[in-house]
């Protein structure tokens, strides 16, 4: 809001909320171990569960069950709700949000089942935005290696691959060894590498339909708090070499759909801390790309900050789906 952002935070929507919780949520906007402070201006009314936001009002909402809340009553009408809980995943949990008072469309922050899953830039074109009121924009991790893969399989075809992504430790991790529902992620996040699942490749599929079946994943959650990077083993239909895969994705992050998903780099001494804040959800490391001898053998290395690269992907879908966004050229 006031840069033209063509959309407005109205309200956060909580099972509980109160007065010494909504503090709290404000020192937690205020500033972040990873990304620092966040210039602004906050202020707190306890007495009517609000932040004041560089002078926007943001409502936090108490409600027991997505069908219970009446956003209308707040004087919001004809909103998206974006559902980061975890807690619903498919097109039938995700619709209870839409028979709440004031909810016209909802946005899945994750893969969905029975919903299209929506890499933007890639895909966004096959919604039916007139009909379809439910969406996915799909995991971190697809939305930094579908862009790049989209551009490699349409100049060369992709016989096959593997996906391994070497990602920062989450919330879903335990700090220390503990009991978890799935295997490892119950060893320490903070000295551990540890090896888990992710389905990434099959993901991968829904957006760009011509690699299904082509593509296997695993993933090593790595002792950093945010920063990530896919590596991409690739068997391709026709032969390349390192000057042409690199010259494909330069001119597909200068120039196209994918302009504001690509971002191409050619520092040598990059690393993981240097793509904090990146706004482009996928950085492809140029220096890093290797061709096999025969030409068809091709592995690549793409960037990723997993909050914030994600998240501007999640806020394109919202202004596309909202019917909002402006072209960019």
């Amino acid at each position: 809001a006031g840069r033209g952002q063509q959309l407005r935070l109205r309200a956060v929507v909580l099972r509980s909320v109160d007065a010494k919780s909504l503090a709290k949520r404000a020192s937690l906007l205020s500033k972040d171990s990873v990304h620092g402070a966040f210039e602004a201006s906050i202020e707190v009314n306890e007495e009517k569960l609000q932040l004041c936001i560089n002078g926007q009002i943001v409502q936090f909402i108490e409600t027991p069950t997505p069908e219970e809340a009446d956003y209308t009553s707040y004087g919001i009408n004809n909103a998206i709700v974006i559902d980061n809980t975890g807690a619903f995943r498919d097109r039938e949990a995700l619709s209870r949000h839409l028979q709440a008072k004031g909810a016209s469309k909802v946005l899945l922050t994750a893969p969905g089942d029975g919903v299209e899953n929506i890499v933007f830039g890639v895909n966004q074109q096959l919604l039916d935005l007139e009909t379809e009121t439910v969406f996915s924009s799909a995991s971190c991790t697809t939305n930094a290696i579908t862009p790049v893969l989209a551009t490699i399989e349409k100049a060369f075809g992709i016989e096959q691959g593997h996906i391994e992504t070497i990602h920062a430790y989450t919330n879903d991790q335990n700090l220390l060894d503990n009991m978890h529902k799935k295997p490892r992620r119950g060893r320490s996040a903070a000295i551990n590498m540890v090896l888990t699942t992710t389905g990434a490749g099959k993901a991968v599929a829904k957006a760009v339909p011509s690699l299904a079946n082509k593509l296997t994943s695993h993933a090593v959650r790595v002792p950093t708090p945010n920063g990530s990077l896919a590596i991409l083993k690739l068997t391709l239909q026709k032969g390349t070499s390192v000057e042409e895969v690199n010259n494909l994705i330069r001119e597909a992050s200068l120039d196209g759909a994918l302009a504001s998903q690509i971002d191409y780099s050619s520092e040598p001494e990059l690393v993981s801390a240097d793509i904090i804040g990146n706004k482009c959800c996928s950085v492809f490391d140029s220096e890093a790309t290797l061709v096999g001898q025969e030409g068809k053998d091709v592995v690549l290395y793409v960037w990723y900050d997993n909050e914030q690269g994600y998240t501007m992907q999640v806020m394109r879908l919202a202004k596309y789906v909202t019917g909002v966004f402006r072209p960019v050229y």
